[in-house]
């Protein structure tokens, strides 16, 4: 799983570096399919990255992953991302 996650943010990365920001993996939990990573440079301050994450990097990975049942930003918090959406 953690293979094909990798695989995947390397097709996303060109886009979210194209903004000025980038993307790294940070944790793969096989047991519950969450997804973690640090979004760096640009999209570590902009107020529209929790909508890249989920909209964006959640969906394609759900698409082409099995078993990926959610992304989170690694210092992004439960709270902080209900306000934001």
């Amino acid at each position: 799983m953690e293979e094909l996650v990798r695989s995947a943010l390397e097709v996303i990365r060109p886009a979210i570096q194209a903004d000025g920001g980038d993307i790294f993996l940070r944790h793969v939990d096989t047991e519950t399919g969450v997804v973690t990573v640090d979004l760096t440079g640009a999209c570590s301050t902009c107020p529209a990255s929790i909508l890249t994450l989920k909209v964006g990097v959640e969906r394609i990975l759900k698409d082409r992953v099995p078993g990926v049942t959610e992304v989170r930003s690694q210092g992004v918090t439960e709270v902080e991302s209900a306000v934001s959406l």
